[in-house]
């Protein structure tokens, strides 16, 4: 970073303030934490440094910005879904998948135990 904004104050006070706000990646599907500060809209297009205009993301989110493309999960689409309907995010299936239950608010998928077994 050659702009010298982003070695001042305020650029340290606005990253800190995002990155509390947002301590995980805001790329839908990601999950991972954010170390990265974004502008939506890029400065060299006017966008502002306000908190408004900054969202925090993951280091893989935030080089896929950088060349060019929005970033999003692997293997989901430009919404951040999954592109397999059969993937445990997807509502339709949380019920059953294949023999195995869906537990838990985060849907993690685990065998369904088999009668007469502990």
């Amino acid at each position: 970073m050659s702009d010298p904004f982003y070695r001042s104050p305020e650029w340290r006070r606005l990253r800190a303030a995002v990155l509390e706000r947002q301590p995980v990646c805001l790329t839908p599907g990601c999950r991972k934490p954010s170390v990265a500060v974004d502008h939506i809209v890029p400065r060299s297009r006017g966008g502002a440094d306000t908190l408004a205009n900054l969202r925090g993301l993951c280091i893989q989110c935030h080089n896929q910005r950088r060349q060019g493309g929005e970033p999003r999960a692997k293997g989901c689409d430009a919404a951040g879904e999954p592109r397999d309907p059969r993937h445990w995010w997807n509502t339709e299936n949380l019920s059953r998948l294949g023999g195995r239950t869906v537990v838990g608010v985060r849907a993690e998928l685990v065998r369904a135990p088999k009668k007469g077994r502990r």
